[in-house]
């Protein structure tokens, strides 16, 4: 009897757990403007499209952005607004459903929000 291939889907799945654990970010539950976001997604997508922003306004260490004492997120959903306003300012063109990796990552990373 041979085993029939496994669902595409199944496969992508693994695919990205396997990615998950392989660059240290951990599924975890999120808050709920952000609830189905993907870290691991969201990380790849931050260091391809908001480092070098970050890193300019901020002396090259991006992470300044995200760790200086006047931090103006306070909330989950001011997170989700920011991500949405760089979206808009560097014309990255992200759908909603990506802003929601970007805000996961990010909150997982530095703002440690709860559910």
């Amino acid at each position: 009897m041979t085993r029939p291939a496994p669902c595409l889907t199944t496969v992508a799945a693994i695919l990205m757990t396997l990615v998950a654990f392989s660059s240290g970010v951990r599924a975890e539950s999120q808050p709920k403007p952000f609830a189905a976001g993907d870290a691991a997604t969201g990380k790849a997508m931050t260091d391809k499209d908001c480092v070098a922003c970050h890193a300019r306004r901020f002396d090259g260490n991006a992470e300044k952005m995200y760790l200086r004492a006047d931090r103006k997120v306070r909330t989950p959903e001011q997170l989700m607004a920011q991500v949405r306003t760089c979206n808009v300012q560097l014309g990255t063109k992200y759908f909603p459903e990506e802003e929601e990796h970007v805000a996961a990552y990010l909150n997982l990373q530095y703002y440690k929000f709860k559910p």
